[in-house]
C-alpha cells in the first residue's frame, strides 16, 4: 500500500497546525511549526494567497484529519461511508472508527510516542489483541478488547524504553492501561469531547456530501 515518506514535518506546515507526527520533537522548539509557520514550497512565505473558497476549506479540513491519523484517501472515505450508515451524529462517529484504530489506540495508551510508530509497531507485529496478535494498524477495537505488547517484544531495549515513558503519560478516559502487565483496555467508546484532535469534523462531512 502507499505511504507518504516525504518529511511529515512539512505537513503539519501545509496545515498550519501542530499534527504531532514527529513524536517528542513536537513539544520541543525544534517543531517545524515553532521554526518556520508557513507553508512549505516556493510560495510558502508569501503573503499573497487568495482567500480559500468553501470547498477548499472543507479539503483542507479533510485533509487534515487524513493525515493525522495516517488514512490514505480512499480508507477515509470509506470510514465517512461506514460513519454516515450509523446512527449518531456522523461527524462524531467518524472520529470514534478513527479513533478506535488499533494503531490509534496503541498510542493514546501512551505505548508509542506518535501515530506513525504506533503504526510501524503494529505492522511489525508487537502487539496482540486479546491474547491473538494483530499486525494491521486499521484493526477496530471493540469495548472490552485488551490490547498487549507481546512477551518477545516487550524485552527489547525500544519497548523498555516506550514502557518507561508510558509510565509518566496521561491515558485517555475511555481506555484503561496496566503498565505492570504492559497492557490496555478498551473501556468503551470515546466522546466527541475526548477526541483532541485539531479537526472540524463538520466540514468533512459537508466535502463529502456535495
Amino acid at each position: 500500500m502507499a505511504r507518504y515518506t516525504d518529511p511529515v514535518c512539512r505537513l503539519c506546515r501545509r496545515e498550519g497546525v501542530k499534527l504531532y507526527l514527529k513524536g517528542e520533537r513536537c513539544y520541543t522548539d525544534k517543531c517545524a511549526i515553532d521554526r518556520r509557520g508557513y507553508a512549505p514550497g516556493q510560495h510558502g512565505q508569501g503573503g499573497g494567497r487568495r482567500r480559500a473558497s468553501e470547498y477548499g476549506t472543507q479539503l483542507r479540513e479533510k485533509q487534515k484529519a487524513r493525515r493525522v491519523y495516517g488514512v490514505l484517501e480512499k480508507q477515509f472515505q470509506a470510514y465517512y461511508v461506514e460513519a454516515a450508515r450509523r446512527q449518531g451524529i456522523t461527524g462524531d462517529t467518524l472520529l470514534q472508527l478513527l479513533e478506535t484504530r488499533l494503531d490509534n489506540v496503541v498510542y493514546r495508551l501512551g505505548y508509542a510516542s506518535s501515530r506513525p510508530e504506533a503504526r510501524q509497531l503494529v505492522k511489525h507485529g508487537h502487539f496482540a489483541v486479546n491474547g491473538r496478535n494483530v499486525d494491521i494498524p486499521s484493526y477496530q477495537v471493540r469495548i472490552g478488547d485488551v490490547i498487549s505488547v507481546r512477551e518477545k517484544s516487550a524485552s527489547s531495549p525500544k519497548f523498555k524504553e516506550l514502557l518507561e515513558a508510558a509510565e509518566s503519560k496521561t491515558v485517555t478516559p475511555w481506555l484503561e492501561r496496566d503498565v505492570a502487565s504492559r497492557s490496555g483496555k478498551v473501556m468503551r467508546f470515546p466522546a466527541r469531547e475526548e477526541i483532541d484532535v485539531p479537526v472540524a469534523e463538520q466540514l468533512i462531512i459537508e466535502y463529502y456530501s456535495r
